[in-house]
């Protein structure tokens, strides 16, 4: 999976992959199906290897990406000092522990100092650092520091609400819990009144 500066402010994806390490994935899943005690010359099987490999790479394309440059790809001087929300960002990302996947949703806020961002540069962080082998609480700080570190504004919230397969489809098999963490920079952690809106904003309560 490559992706390149597309010289139009942002990145443009071209979906291919390394054959090295292609070859390499499909040997192990074709082995981790036979230790399984299936047939992977079956005709249902002997692609799936290769099917794996690639969504493989494919789910932690996140590797390839850097949240920090994707921002600056997009980073203007404005004179705005009021809350920017983006909400519900659909999010897909991997447990390190089981390798199952969690999904949901993540709303981000910044207050600009002396920089904004492009709209979907938020999304497409909160993409890059999801597309790995993650827990959801390193993802909220990251998604943070990543927008902390680059525009440098005034203050950053995020706040992650994901179901995660590892406790639906094994474990404690709980299918309808929702996992939540937060994360808080500047005015957002010093200011009750702030954090207050941001929540009203993202449960739809500010009319």
């Amino acid at each position: 999976m490559d992706f390149t500066l597309n010289g139009k402010g942002g990145y443009t994806k071209t979906e291919s992959y390394d054959d090295e390490t292609t070859n390499k994935l499909v040997e192990h899943y074709a082995e981790t199906i036979k230790l399984l005690g299936e047939d992977v010359n079956r005709e249902g099987l002997e692609k799936t290897p290769l099917r794996v490999a690639k969504a493989m790479q494919f789910l932690t394309q996140g590797y390839q990406m850097d949240p920090e440059e994707i921002i600056k790809s997009a980073m203007f001087k404005e004179d705005y000092q009021q809350m920017v929300v983006v909400k519900d960002i659909e999010i897909y990302s991997m447990c390190e522990h089981h390798m199952l996947p969690f999904f949901g949703k993540a709303h981000i806020a910044y207050i600009p100092k002396q920089h904004i961002t492009g709209l979907s540069k938020l999304a497409r962080v909160a993409e890059a650092f999801s597309r790995r082998l993650q827990v959801q609480e390193r993802l909220t700080t990251q998604i943070k520091e990543a927008i902390q570190n680059t525009l440098n504004p005034l203050g950053v919230a995020v706040v992650i609400e994901a179901q995660h397969m590892c406790m639906q489809m094994r474990g404690v098999q709980k299918q309808h819990s929702v996992t939540t963490t937060s994360d808080f920079t500047g005015a957002f952690l010093n200011s009750h009144s702030t954090r207050e809106e941001f929540f009203n904003i993202i449960s739809g309560k500010l009319h």
